[in-house]
């Protein structure tokens, strides 16, 4: 059996899924209008405009890859990427700027929920195309190849991008080339609105990665702690020259495809089910199981909760984007000959 985590790095582990509870949580009601619950703006109002692609129920997974990575190291998400790029590092405040669109947020308000980036933190992105992060990892882990940088590339993805061709292309690339790049699939088992079991052959993303030499590892991805010490034991054979790994973590996605979607297509007995794996539950259990305080780990969740409504103020306070932003960082075709 395996040593488990100390207690303090546990109690850190469960802070970071709070965190990223607590905001999809405060984004989904202001994409609702109901943003009263977590700031004094009246409901009624949305605040972030267009549907959100959440990642409640997967906390586990980024808490447990990024606790391992260092501000140098690179991260690529997908369209479901709050959780991953708060794990890595990203400004919590900055963050819904962006979603609701303000000129103070990561992208000046042009990019949205599935577009944040923070370079200063390694995190390059998410992604609104399913699986087109992978490469884009892939390429930075070249580039550490080639700078012969003391870092690592990372790539979160869901099962349904193993069925697109990036998926393939890059394991391949990562093989041949021996890349210093970790391979995360958070295998949450709905692609978009379809069961991934039913239009994905064979046994999944580890025997995939298998099939090019990619070591991989399978793990819980609804305990946190489990998470952790398997991605540990990846991301040590990356840094010490061992090529590239993939890690396979089972977990499941509990809101819809989108915020606006209430997913109808689920037997409410197995969401049912899967709420009672709830990875917050999980480690909170672990956490009172080695007699830290039940309301110590209450304060945890109500201090994120308090952070994003600090968040949501100051987001609905910011001041919006200047028309002329609009002529901005974007591409020049010249004297019209592209219209």
């Amino acid at each position: 059996m395996e040593t488990p985590v100390p207690t303090p790095v546990l109690q850190s582990l469960y802070r970071t899924m709070c965190r990223i509870r607590a905001f999809e949580d405060a984004a989904e009601e202001a994409s609702r209008g109901g943003v009263a619950a977590f700031g004094q703006q009246a409901a009624g109002q949305a605040h972030v405009r267009g549907p959100l692609h959440l990642s409640t129920g997967q906390e586990a997974v980024p808490a447990g890859v990024c606790a391992h990575l260092r501000p140098t190291d690179y991260l690529t998400s997908t369209h479901r990427g709050h959780g991953h790029t708060l794990a890595k590092g990203a400004d919590l405040e900055r963050m819904m700027h962006e979603l609701f669109g303000k000129a103070s947020g990561y992208c000046g308000g042009r990019g949205g929920s599935m577009h944040i980036a923070d370079f200063s933190v390694g995190m390059l992105g998410a992604n609104g195309v399913v699986a087109a992060g992978i490469p884009i990892a892939v390429g930075a882990a070249q580039s550490i190849r080639i700078q012969r940088k003391d870092a690592i590339a990372v790539s979160f993805f869901g099962d349904g991008a193993i069925n697109r061709g990036p998926f393939a292309e890059s394991l391949n690339w990562a093989a041949a080339f021996a890349l210093p790049i970790l391979f995360v699939c958070e295998d949450n088992q709905w692609s978009a609105t379809t069961r991934t079991g039913a239009m994905s052959a064979g046994p999944g993303a580890a025997a995939r990665a298998s099939s090019h030499g990619v070591e991989s590892l399978q793990v819980d991805g609804n305990d946190v702690e489990a998470v952790y010490l398997a991605a540990g034991k990846l991301v040590e054979a990356i840094r010490g020259g061992a090529g590239p790994r993939l890690l396979h973590a089972k977990t499941y996605r509990f809101k819809g495809h989108v915020s606006v979607d209430p997913a109808a297509y689920r037997d409410p007995d197995e969401l049912a089910a899967a709420l009672r794996t709830d990875p917050l539950l999980v480690a909170s259990a672990k956490l009172a199981s080695r007699g830290v305080a039940a309301t110590d780990i209450e304060e945890v969740l109500a201090s994120a909760r308090g952070e994003v409504a600090a968040a949501i103020e100051s987001a609905s306070a910011a001041p919006w984007p200047s028309p002329a932003a609009a002529l901005e960082q974007i591409q020049d075709t010249g004297a019209g000959q592209w219209l």
